[in-house]
Parts: C-alpha cells; structure tokens; sequence
C-alpha cells in the first residue's frame, strides 16, 4: 500500500482502540445491569416475604379477637373489621407491587399461582367467616374458622417458602453475576493490555528495534507490514527508507568523487571568475588586458586558440586585437572582417552564442578555420551596459562540447571583459574631460591675466613706435618705464599661474597646502595674510582639496592684483557643512558693476565653475573703500567620502 493512500477508516489504529473500548464497555455495562437489576428484585422479594409473613400474623390476631367471648359486641366487631382491612390491603399490595419500595412477588407460576390460591381463599371463605363470627356465631363456627385459619396460614408458609426458595436462586444469580462482573473486568484488562501490545507497544517495539540496527549500520533489516493501519505505513515507510539508505550507503563513495569532483570544478570555476575579475580591474591598455584575459580562458578550457574581436560599429567591421595559437596566415586574412561575414561575423549580427563543430557543416572545408585544422570554434559576445562591443572565439582542434554551465560561465565573463573595456573607454573619455576643463580655464587664466597685459604691452609699444617717428622723447621716457612695469607684471602673472598649476597636495594634506600658499602670498606681496583654520570634519578626496586649493589661489591673485589691501585672511570652519572664505581690506567694488560685467571678469568666473565642479556655492560681496569677501560653501550632503 503506497503511503500517500487513505487508510480506510475501519482499519484506522484509533478506530480499532475506540471501538475495543466500546465493546468491553457494552459488556461492563451490561453486566452491571444484571446485577443491579438482580438486586432490584431481590429487594423486592425480601419486602414480598416481609409482607406475606404479616398475613399470619394478621390471621391469627384476627382469629384471637373473633374468639373473645366476653368482649363487647360493637368493640369485637369494629377491631375485626380493621384486621381484615389490613389483610385486604397486604393481599393487595402483594397483588399490585410497589417497584419505589420495591416489593414484588418474583414472577413465577409457582409463586404467582399460590398467591391466587391464597387471595381466593381468603376472599371466599375465611373473610366471609370471620365477618359472620364478628357478628356473634356460635361456638361451633369458631372451631371451624380457627382450622380453616390454621390451614390458611400453612398456605401462607408454603408461599413464604416458594419465596425465599427465589430469592435464594436470584441471590446465586446475582453473586454469579458479580463473579462475572469481576471475571470480565479482570478479562477486559487483560484483553485490554494485549489489545495496547498488539496494536501500539509491538510495532513501536519493532520500529525501535529497527532504528536501532539501522543506527549500527545494519541496513539490510526490514519490518514485517502486517497491518493496514497507521503503524502498517510507519513500517512500509521505513522499509521505504531502509531501501534508499542502503542504496545510498552502497553508492556513498560514487556520490562522494561526484560531489567532489562538482566541488573541485566549482573551485575552478570561481578560482577563474576571481582571477579575470580581479585581473581585469586592473588599470592598463586594452591588448594587454585582453590579451591576459585571453590567456586564462584558454589554460582554463585547454583551447587551442582564440582571438579577441571589438566591434566598430559606425562601419560594421570587426577587428581583431588579440589573438592565440593562429596562424600568421590566418590572422592576415582574417585581422578585420565585416559583421555577417563568416561564422563569426553571422554570429555578431545575430547576437547569438554559437559552438560551431566544423565537421558538420556543409562548407566547412571552405573555412579558413577549418583549414587550420580546427574541429570546433566558439564565439562568446562581449556586453557592457546592454551594449554589444565583439567577441571572442576559442577554437579547438579536436571536437569539443561546451556543456550549458560552461556556456554560461563564458558568457559572464564576456560580460566582465565587455564591461573592463567600457570602463577603459569611460577613463580615456574621463581624462579627456579633465585635461579639456583644465585647458578651457588655462585658457581663462591667461586671458584674465596675460593676455590683458599684453595687450596693454602692445598699445604701449604703438605709441612708443610713434613717439619714435615724431621724435617725442620725452614721450618715450615715459612709455618705457610703462613697458618695463607691464612686462614686469606679465612676468609674474606667468610665474604666478605656472606655480599654481604645478601644484600639488602631499599626501592629500590640504591645510598644509594651504599654509604654503598663503606663506607663499605673504613673502611676494608683503601683504599681511592669514590662515584660520578650524577643522574637525571628515577628509576631502583629492579632487575636491585640489579644486578649493586653486580657488584660494585665484582669490589671492586678484587681491594681488585688484584689491590694493595691506591684510588678508583665508579662514577654514569645517564642522556640519564646510566654510571657506577670503578677506581682504582693500579697496573693494560695487558688486553691480560685476554683475553688469558677467563672465567678463574671468577670474570670478573661474572660482564659479571650479566651485560647480565640486557641488559648492560662491558668493562674493564687497563694499568700495571697504573691502571684499568671498565665500564658499560646500554641505554635508555633497561631501564626497576621501
């Protein structure tokens, strides 16, 4: 019977053990009632012979006042007639019975055919008697009711005999019955006890026993299914178990070179994925990067070849960057092909991963690879970001299949060299961003600085040309000294921005940094300058100290070469959000004029953008004869972790 089958409610354990239960209960029940219907009736006849015994009595006293000559007539009569009223009563209470006392006569012929005998007697002939002594007979009379009496209270006697001869059969009854009674509690619990061993204690027993030879490793031991009930599937079920262990037992050490076996290929495959990824993270050009990675899916599958392809997709050609274990001829003839040219080039235009078995192919003897003795190429896509960038192929000379996992493994690590050569791609484009932002404010500087000098160098340089040819010397005097102060200040205007652009953070210390530039200002200028600093928040990464290490510097600049001011202070508060700001005393402007300028001031505008790049804000306010403040503030929520 298969475990999952119903077990029918007949055969069920607890349908068994109530319904034992409820037999051995019927019968307890039954046998109680026997005896205490027993016990009924010899109550009842015990009051039955109480009863009949009175009527000899009553007999006798009745024939004892009938047989008083001296008493009153009215007296003897009236104490007669209450005697023979409590003999009709007793005869019919007999007759009638009381099952609340309980009296009864006992329901046989014998008895009940008897108690006719009497009751007719009493009624035809000794109660008419007696009614006619009361009334005052002779002596005669008396003498035959005082026999006809003695010969009713022998029937009487007789009667209580046939009675107590019942009751003696009923009592033998009844201590039968109590004997059965206590037969059948003592059979019950026997039967009872064996019912509970059969049914539960013997199948655990077996079940126990079972476990236990299992546990010592005998797994050859079955149990006998010889129920249908609960216990019967218990036992079919561990039979069921017995049988898997054993197979499983016998085959443990195939499953176990299996298993380890599938654990050391994991360990592989993972042991490869590590290596590529970590290998592939590394920053350095492309061919080397994939000729590396090219190197390990090879040692890893045993290919014979391979090549790595990238995809231009403005002209749909495929070129080759790397190649392994190819022919010179082969990778001549095959450097750059066009996508949906040969396999590969079908396979890139399909987007599809294709083994190809060279052998079963219709042309495949036309196949540069073929030709090569390759029996088996592979392509494998390279992805980044959902976008196709190649492939690449490992070509074996023997055939070769790739099973589902190994087709997977190679598609993911497609994805990680697609995504490194992205991530190549987004550097370059990266650090062509920076060098090209850096230019575009080089640019901005010299125009701020030297080209607005050079200008006024030029002008100068006219009018000198000028004064030559008219001949105004004084005039020359003067421009002279003009040009030498203008080519001065150009000059320094150079020094000034190659130093700034020269440099650099040790070891990403930006108030050091700091420190030099302002030491630096102070010395060149004589200018009183100072450096607050209250620093207790996190580190900024390089960049964002760089870009606020060339905004003090473009801020100092112009206070060099605007402000006219005798002091300034670079002050640093860097708590929840991070403060910088410079002031200086000098002669200050109207900040509307600056306004109306807009990005002609170049200097303003380069802070601007260099504080945009790092999420910041600049502000500048300033007051004429007064002096000038320039503030930046960068919050907590833009902070860059260093």
């Amino acid at each position: 019977m298969p475990l999952n089958t119903l077990i029918p409610s007949r055969q069920k354990l607890s349908a068994k053990i109530v319904g034992a239960l409820l037999g051995f209960l019927a019968l307890a029940l039954c046998a109680i009632g026997v005896t205490l219907y027993l016990s009924w009736q010899l109550e009842g006849s015990a009051a039955a012979i109480n009863d009949t015994g009175s009527l000899r009595m009553s007999s006798y006293r009745l024939a004892i006042l009938l047989a008083q000559p001296d008493a009153v007539p009215a007296i003897r009569q009236a104490a007669a007639g209450r005697q023979m009223t409590q003999i009709d009563a007793t005869l019919a209470q007999l007759h009638q019975g009381d099952p609340q006392r309980p009296l009864f006569l006992p329901p046989t012929r014998a008895i009940l055919g008897e108690f006719d005998h009497i009751e007719s007697e009493w009624r035809r002939e000794l109660r008419p008697a007696a009614k006619l002594l009361a009334g005052g007979q002779g002596a005669d009379a008396l003498r035959n009711y005082l026999a006809h009496t003695d010969r009713f209270v022998e029937r009487v006697n007789a009667l209580v005999q046939l009675i107590e001869r019942d009751s003696e059969t009923r009592t033998f009854w009844l201590r039968a019955s109590q004997l059965a009674l206590l037969a059948l509690a003592l059979v019950g619990t026997v039967s009872l006890i064996y019912l509970m061993f059969s049914l539960i204690i013997e199948p655990v027993t077996r079940l126990h026993d079972g476990l236990h030879r299992m546990k010592d490793k005998d797994f050859e031991v079955r149990l006998a299914v010889d129920s249908g009930d609960e216990f019967g599937q218990l036992a079919q079920g561990f039979n069921q178990m017995a049988d898997r262990l054993q197979a499983l037992y016998g085959n443990l050490e195939s499953l176990v070179h299996t298993k380890t076996a599938a654990l050391e290929h994991n360990n592989r495959e993972l042991a490869l994925l590590y290596d590529s990824a970590a290998f592939l993270q590394r920053p350095q050009p492309v061919e080397p990067l994939c000729e590396g990675f090219l190197q390990r899916i090879s040692d890893y599958f045993q290919a014979d070849g391979g090549s790595v392809r990238v995809l231009d997709a403005g002209r749909d050609n495929l070129h080759m960057v790397v190649h392994h274990g190819l022919s010179k001829r082969l990778v001549e003839r095959e450097h750059c092909i066009k996508v949906g040219d040969c396999l590969c080039g079908e396979a890139v235009q399909k987007k599809v991963t294709v083994i190809h078995d060279l052998r079963k192919l219709d042309k495949g003897y036309e196949l540069e690879c073929h030709r090569e003795g390759f029996s088996t190429v592979s392509v494998f896509h390279m992805y980044a970001h959902q976008q196709h960038l190649g492939f690449f192929n490992l070509h074996f000379r023997a055939p070769r299949e790739l099973d589902a996992r190994e087709q997977g493994l190679l598609e993911t690590l497609g994805q990680l060299l697609g995504t490194a050569i992205e991530n190549l791609r987004l550097g370059e484009r990266e650090r062509e961003m920076a060098v090209s932002e850096e230019r575009n404010l080089v640019a901005q500087g010299l125009h701020d600085s030297i080209a607005q000098g050079l200008n006024f160098l030029n002008l100068q340089v006219q009018m000198l040309d000028q004064s030559v040819r008219d001949g105004k010397l004084d005039d020359v005097a003067e421009i002279v000294p003009a040009l030498r102060a203008g080519v001065q200040e150009s000059y320094e205007d150079v020094r000034e921005l190659l130093h700034n652009f020269r440099s650099r953070l040790a070891e990403g210390n930006l108030i050091a940094a700091l420190e030099t530039t302002v030491d630096k200002f102070r010395r060149q200028t004589g200018i009183a300058a100072e450096l607050v600093a209250d620093v207790d928040g996190a580190p900024f990464p390089r960049e964002q100290q760089l870009q606020l290490l060339f905004i003090v510097q473009e801020a100092l600049s112009n206070v060099r070469k605007h402000a006219g001011a005798s002091r300034v202070t670079v002050r640093l508060q860097d708590s929840h959000d991070f403060l910088l700001s410079i002031e200086d005393n000098g002669a200050g402007f109207d900040p509307a004029l600056l306004e109306g300028r807009g990005d002609s001031h170049v200097g303003i505008h380069i802070m601007r953008e260099r504080a945009q790049r790092i999420e910041a804000t600049l502000a500048v306010s300033s007051t004429p004869g007064v002096g000038t403040n320039i503030a930046l503030t960068l919050p907590q929520a833009h902070r860059r972790a260093a």
